[in-house]
């Protein structure tokens, strides 16, 4: 695949790297996005009736099994090529990339990126609904989904654990915007990947870039909100730009 004259140059000449990436970067691997149709027992549910502290406060055992479920699907999904290119960039030492994802799967880390800030949190990185302590794992995945299922207990409190994302009502979490902020503000280059641009604050990261004279790459099949202050767009998977532009780089450097 040829990469983009003007993606090549700009990431080439690139040394600061700010990579926002979103749902369609999971979608690639296989995970649906969180408002597609839900299948089987959750077909009918929407997504976002679940993900609320109050669907928590009225029903723990409900909204647990829905995201126990989840989490099984995400351990099954492995990371795509996009992720594994990410996590090579990283490392070829010619440039720094700081990763900032929506995402609250694990596909980055398994791919071997260390991620500077997941903004909506991880489902996996659970904690107490009561005192806020770190709770362990939860053991096996399920081979099912299931209706209800009781939450753990928390071993510090007794309050009952939690994923640990951000629900609709919930600020994000502020350590982990400073950090993309400040990744945001240093980058000589931010690549948007895979995200509609219609979240925010994390779609605030790419306009901040673009107000302060950064370039933005975005790699999109589709056209998105943050397209019109796109210094440069691509329109196929990450999955196909990415290692299509490791390569590139690689050969530029031969």
């Amino acid at each position: 695949m040829n990469v983009p004259d003007d993606v090549l140059d700009l990431a080439r000449r690139a040394r600061e790297i700010t990579v926002l990436t979103g749902a369609g970067m999971s979608a690639e691997s296989g995970l649906a996005t969180f408002r597609d149709a839900q299948t089987g027992l959750w077909a009918n549910q929407d997504p976002a009736s679940l993900a609320t502290p109050e669907a928590w406060e009225a029903d723990p055992a409900r909204v647990w099994a829905w995201y126990r479920w989840r989490m099984t699907l995400m351990t099954r999904a492995q990371p795509n090529a996009g992720h594994r290119a990410l996590a090579e960039w990283s490392e070829a030492g010619d440039a720094h990339l700081w990763v900032v994802t929506q995402n609250v799967d694990d596909l980055h880390e398994r791919a071997g990126s260390d991620v500077l800030a997941h903004l909506h949190g991880s489902i996996f990185a659970l904690r107490c609904s009561r005192c806020g302590q770190d709770a362990d794992a939860v053991g096996e995945p399920l081979t099912e989904p299931v209706e209800r299922l009781d939450p753990p207990v928390c071993v510090h409190c007794g309050g009952l654990v939690r994923p640990g994302i951000v629900w609709f009502g919930e600020a994000l979490p502020q350590d982990a915007l400073e950090r993309a902020e400040a990744a945001t503000l240093s980058a000589d280059l931010v690549f948007v990947i895979g995200t509609s641009g219609i979240v925010y604050p994390a779609a605030g990261l790419p306009i901040m870039a673009h107000h302060r004279g950064v370039p933005v790459v975005e790699i999109n099949p589709e056209e998105t909100d943050l397209s019109d202050i796109a210094t440069a767009t691509w329109r196929v998977p990450a999955g196909e730009a990415l290692p299509a532009l490791l390569t590139a780089l690689r050969e530029n450097t031969a």
